[in-house]
């Protein structure tokens, strides 16, 4: 039997098991970051808080990929906040268990959502089903609405999908800064999503 070098060695590549295992430390790093109120430099800290949804939003293209799953996520422009959901057996989509860095996040005060499909503002009413994004298997219909107090409601689907085949879809999410005293200056950063993963990150200029 041929013996393999040390160069053929290096170049077979990572394990699925190597991959799982430093999606895992990544995530432990991620989600001890927390965001509720904002540092003297808020433009910094909102670069970081991008940067971590631009690395967590390709984590979970990964983890759709290895695990075979849809995933998606959530966008609340009115709550300001976002999460990672995935598309379970009971047809629901359901919050992410595994991993803390899918979890829920709610923006820090004076930092907006604004979220643009296909180059199309994204609406909280109709436009959900009007837009034609979501087929029949993954979209809700409205004889699965229940009414009764917000724990016993239905969430909504998400808006961006995360799919198992490695596809995502074409969004745009500009994340806005209000300033909040007469010495600082709006600005935004914006995330763009084109087909697949990676996202592109977009700075505001200085």
């Amino acid at each position: 039997m041929q013996k393999l070098s040390p160069k053929s060695e290096f170049q077979r590549g990572f394990t699925l098991l190597e991959i799982i295992i430093v999606m895992a430390v990544i995530g432990l790093i991620l989600a001890t970051v927390r965001y509720t109120t904002l540092t003297d430099d808020p433009q910094k800290e909102i670069e970081q808080h991008v940067k971590r949804l631009q690395v967590v939003f390709n984590m979970a293209s990964d983890y759709a990929v290895i695990n075979q799953l849809e995933l998606g996520l959530r966008i609340d422009e009115k709550k300001r906040n976002y999460e990672f959901v995935a598309f379970g057996q009971d047809e629901r989509w359901m919050p992410i268990t595994e991993g803390k860095q899918f979890e829920k996040v709610e923006l820090p005060d004076g930092v907006y959502l604004e979220l643009l499909l296909d180059g199309l503002e994204w609406q909280d009413e109709d436009s959900l089903f009007d837009s034609r994004v979501f087929d029949e298997q993954l979209s809700v219909s409205n004889d699965s609405v229940e009414i009764g107090s917000d724990e016993d409601k239905i969430p909504p689907p998400p808006q961006i999908f995360i799919l198992s085949s490695g596809e995502i879809t074409p969004f745009e999410l500009t994340v806005k800064y209000q300033a909040q005293t007469r010495n600082e200056e709006d600005f935004e950063f914006m995330l763009q999503g084109q087909d697949t993963v990676p996202l592109k990150l977009v700075a505001p200029e200085i």
